[in-house]
């Protein structure tokens, strides 16, 4: 990291990169989990270089950081015990970003330890570029979709342009269109917050100038992004949909990417401050070596690995369960209403039953997760109403809100699906349940749960899903209807069967 000026500085870092070494080893699991995503996504495949610059950076300002005084600090662990109880809470609540920004963190905090506060206050940005290197912005991903769908419609309205939207679909003239995951520009603002930041410390000395360039490295995007899929489609309808499409899609908007950074860097260099070189200060002398906190750190984070592996020892509860029986003149339906089925995923249990009263048909889908663990997990991104692109259905929309269910307040996801030929339309709610409470925060529940393992205490919840189909976009509220009745009339009994499978 740093040039030796005299041989002093040989035990100090030796003790660094030991210490360094010792968080990765024995947080294997999440500095792999890193890497991996990096290795497969091409959204995050920049983090095989942030370490790289980090060092580059700090091999910079080395004649800077020379004449810091380096002496150890014990009084880094005050923050290194909770970085890795966080650490802990997160993997055991399979809270994958947060458990990695606290490897990360532990990273810096060894800088602390190992050479010091003053020192880790004076090669700040560089360790702090450190944090790029998690894989993060998949709950950025719907916002910016949204944002995407409303600039674009918006620009096509402007100009003249008959458009209908539902959602993230919306249909012209010449053709019809979505804004998918693809289209939300995600990749376009890691890009440019990676870069951004990396010019703003480069070119700039002021503060407020670092942090005015490094907050238009975030909202250009942005808007370069709907602007970016407004061209698009302006293209494709102009062209009678010859243009845009397919693979020269994505060339126009690596290409028009390209055009905004350069762009942006151009104009910054208008307030450049980095043309004059200040002189080195004298190096420091003041060198101490700190093995035993490096022992430590050591022997402090191995302790909660080793707590995990005895909490994940722990069996998974098999509970029997069966749902509710029909009641209020309802009853069991032998026949599916449709070929949709929610995209849940590594459930313990999973139970499908459909009822009906006369006309009315209902499905109810419980996904059961007997405790947390990877790939088996009550809140995650990979569970889904509909996957993108699915050959028969869509969903249109989706809302956040509070149904009234005999007299009672209930928080649910209202969620609306259409076929792809628009030959129906089904109305979702969706909660979970934990420890006899309702709720929809992932992030609630995500805290819940890891709190529940910690304790030693189960972390059993469950994820529940009602759905009833209709054919007009304008019958909606008679869906609602239906959904809120079979609920009065079943809930209490379903509410009682995850209670007691809690409890087991």
């Amino acid at each position: 990291m740093l040039p030796s000026p005299t041989p002093k500085w040989g035990p100090p870092l030796s003790f660094l990169v030991l210490a360094w070494l010792v968080v990765a080893a024995v947080l294997q699991p999440t500095f792999m989990s890193m890497v991996d995503i990096w290795d497969r996504s091409e959204t995050y495949a920049h983090g095989f270089v942030i370490l790289p610059i980090a060092l580059w950076l700090l091999w910079r300002d080395r004649r800077r950081l020379a004449a810091v005084p380096v002496a150890g600090d014990a009084r880094a662990f005050l923050v290194i015990a909770p970085l890795a109880l966080g650490w802990l809470a997160a993997r055991l609540g399979g809270v994958l970003v947060v458990e990695q920004y606290a490897f990360v963190a532990l990273w810096i905090a060894a800088v602390w330890l190992v050479l010091g506060l003053k020192m880790l206050r004076a090669a700040m940005f560089p360790l702090g570029y450190l944090l790029l290197m998690v894989p993060n912005g998949e709950a950025l991903i719907q916002p910016l979709i949204e944002f995407t769908a409303d600039f674009t419609v918006g620009a096509v309205r402007l100009v003249g342009i008959p458009v209908y939207r539902e959602g993230t679909f919306f249909t012209m003239p010449t053709g019809e269109w979505s804004v998918v995951e693809g289209c939300s520009g995600l990749r376009y603002l890691i890009a440019s917050i990676t870069l951004g930041v990396l010019y703003a410390y480069l070119t700039y000395r002021s503060p407020w100038k670092r942090i005015a360039f490094s907050l238009a490295a975030v909202i250009v995007p942005v808007f370069a992004n709907g602007m970016r899929a407004s061209l698009i489609v302006f293209i494709a309808h102009y062209s009678d949909m010859k243009l845009a499409l397919g693979v020269d899609h994505f060339i126009y908007g690596w290409v028009w990417f390209g055009m905004v950074m350069l762009a942006m860097f151009w104009v910054g260099l208008i307030w450049r401050e980095d043309m004059d070189e200040e002189a080195p200060p004298p190096a420091s002398d003041k060198l101490r070596a700190a093995p035993l906190h490096t022992v430590a750190l050591a022997l402090l984070l191995a302790a909660f690995p080793l707590y995990e592996g005895h909490l994940a020892s722990r069996p998974v509860p098999n509970p029997a369960m069966v749902l509710p029986a029909p009641t209020a003149g309802w009853q069991h339906s032998p026949t599916a209403f449709a070929s949709w089925l929610p995209q849940w995923h590594g459930m313990d249990i999973q139970r499908i039953a459909y009822y009906q009263r006369g006309e009315q048909q209902v499905m109810l889908f419980l996904a059961w997760y007997g405790t947390q663990r990877d790939d088996a997990e009550l809140i995650n991104s990979r569970n889904i109403m509909v996957r993108e692109k699915h050959p028969e259905w869509r969903q249109v929309g989706r809302d956040t809100l509070s149904r009234s269910v005999d007299g009672q307040a209930l928080p649910l996801y209202e969620a609306r699906l259409a076929a792809n030929d628009e030959h129906q339309r089904i109305q979702v709610w969706q909660w979970h349940r934990i420890q006899g409470k309702d709720g929809i925060s992932p992030y609630r529940a995500k805290i819940d749960l890891a709190m529940d393992k910690i304790l030693d205490r189960q972390d059993s919840g469950a994820a529940i899903i009602i759905a009833t189909p209709y054919r007009d976009k304008n019958d909606a509220d008679k869906a609602n209807a239906v959904l809120a009745e079979f609920l009065a009339a079943h809930k209490p009994a379903l509410d009682r069967l995850l209670d007691q499978a809690d409890t087991r």
